[in-house]
């Protein structure tokens, strides 16, 4: 896959204020401070893309990125869809008013968003599996809606503590999963897991071309 345009498009208070829903959808999602905004430029290349802060609860609105790439198959063929930037779960100094109107605006874009193709969900890879990480897993299986996990910041701890990590988040998973959801490990420091994910976005799009025809 080929960048060829990611631009900034429109903040929306609710799904309903979304753009007109003609093509796919990506959106990612983690608890506040996971490195959402540094991986969404990283996949972008465009390290001004999605502001990054420091402060968690930045994001407060539904995102929409405006993409166009081309496949490195099929002839290069172009592919215009939208890369979604959501609200963080989790910690925030928000108020309990604002941080359940967070809850219910994301959960109505991920239940009645028809484009919506995939959830990347983003986990922090420093960390031992966190119980707010699994129950938000553990609802979108309940929605049936289609997600990746992603483990971030894997720059910051050694690959013996990244691996060992993942694996016991996934072990925590099978207690209740059958199969498990596809995951990529990343960094956006390093680039780490990039190619990868561009190349299940791509399949994707492909894929619903094919359906569309």
């Amino acid at each position: 896959m080929i960048f060829k345009k990611a631009e900034y498009l429109i903040s929306s208070p609710e799904y309903t204020k979304c753009p007109k829903a003609d093509r796919a959808e990506y959106a990612f999602i983690g608890r506040s401070n996971v490195g959402k905004s540094s991986l969404i430029n990283m996949l972008c290349d465009n390290q001004k893309l999605a502001k990054t802060s420091g402060t968690p609860g930045k994001t407060q609105l539904i995102n929409h990125f405006e993409v166009e790439t081309f496949r490195t198959t099929a002839h290069g063929k172009p592919d215009y869809w939208y890369l979604v930037d959501l609200p963080g779960y989790g910690y925030a100094k928000v108020s309990q008013n604002n941080r359940n109107r967070w809850e219910q605006m994301i959960e109505n874009y991920l239940r009645k968003r028809e484009t919506l193709v995939n959830v990347f969900v983003l986990i922090d890879s420093r960390h031992d599996p966190q119980k707010i990480d699994i129950e938000f897993v553990n609802q979108l299986g309940k929605w049936e809606i289609p997600f990746c996990l992603v483990f971030t910041k894997a720059d910051k701890e050694t690959q013996k503590e990244v691996s060992k990590h993942v694996k016991d988040f996934l072990n925590e998973l099978k207690k209740t999963w059958q199969f498990l959801p596809r995951h990529f490990v990343t960094s956006a420091v390093k680039k780490l897991g990039r190619e990868k994910m561009l190349t299940f976005i791509n399949e994707c799009n492909i894929a619903l071309s094919e359906k569309e025809k």
